[in-house]
């Protein structure tokens, strides 16, 4: 059994990283609310700019813009993968390169080629441990990523399925459901479902005055609209992870807690049996004179 200063030892070193738990704990909820503002306000962005092309779309039935196209075999697949830059955030990495893993195999076992664009650290030391092909990627976004971070590494799959070397693309990140539960999702960002330009309600018609024509501000709009969904998942990755670490911290802290107690118990209870020991000893001796 171990002396009782090195259980004291033991103990102080537990609370010194409970204290640190709880601290992180703290940081990572204060982080989560600002997160879920930044995830909440850029969601309208996306719908106005969706809507506004829709109508547009409806408007110039004519014109078919390459992003709502097709594919007739989709041989070529591009993966956007989503991740942290940091860990201490609980199974919320492996859960969703668990699922790109899976659809890597899918794709593979059809036939597929796949190539990737990797965002955040831990998705890009992962792709390049199992040996995939990285196009680009960038990392270090900070807790309040910029629009312009994401378009240099993104446009390089954007341009290559431009020039129809790719016939899909598909964005794989945690989604946020709510503090407890982020889910893994893979989306399909191109070719845009059919339903991405369909006008929901028709109360009233649209008529636009265009510069300098329809199918320019219809190009611009849909790439505008792609972007604003790549940083909308960027930004529920973000949220989900401050959520996942705010949890996984709490939970580390109370595992703390409870080493604590037992440690404590098993100090006392050594410290019970020196005294026992004693004072057998000193009875034992005053026995023996």
């Amino acid at each position: 059994m171990a002396s009782g200063k090195e259980i004291r030892g033991q103990i102080s070193s537990v609370e010194n990283t409970r204290k640190i738990t709880k601290a992180m704990e703290m940081v990572a909820a204060s982080k989560m609310r600002k997160a879920q503002d930044r995830m909440r306000s850029s969601r309208p962005y996306s719908e106005i700019v969706r809507n506004i092309a829709a109508h547009l779309a409806e408007a110039n039935p004519d014109y078919v813009h390459p992003f709502t196209v097709e594919r007739a075999q989709a041989k070529r697949i591009g993966l956007v993968v989503v991740t942290t830059d940091k860990g201490l955030c609980g199974g919320l990495n492996t859960n969703v390169l668990r699922v790109v893993t899976n659809k890597m195999r899918e794709e593979e076992a059809k036939g597929n080629s796949i190539v990737t664009v990797a965002i955040g650290t831990k998705g890009l030391g992962f792709l390049n441990r199992i040996g995939a092909k990285v196009l680009s990627s960038v990392v270090q976004l900070g807790d309040t990523p910029r629009l312009e971070q994401l378009i240099g590494p993104f446009k390089v799959l954007l341009d290559e399925y431009n020039a129809e070397n790719l016939d899909a693309i598909y964005l794989c990140y945690n989604k946020f459901i709510n503090t407890m539960k982020q889910e893994p999702v893979i989306d399909q960002l191109l070719p845009l479902p059919k339903e991405t330009l369909k006008v929901e309600t028709k109360s009233h018609s649209w008529e636009y005055i265009y510069e300098p024509d329809a199918p320019a501000v219809i190009d611009t709009l849909l790439q505008r609209y792609i972007e604003a969904l790549l940083y909308q998942s960027v930004a529920e990755n973000i949220g989900s992870e401050q959520s996942a670490r705010m949890v996984a911290m709490k939970a580390a802290s109370d595992n703390a807690g409870n080493v604590i107690s037992e440690l404590k118990l098993v100090y006392n209870k050594t410290r019970q049996a020196a005294i026992t020991t004693e004072l057998s000893e000193i009875v034992a001796g005053a026995a023996a004179v």
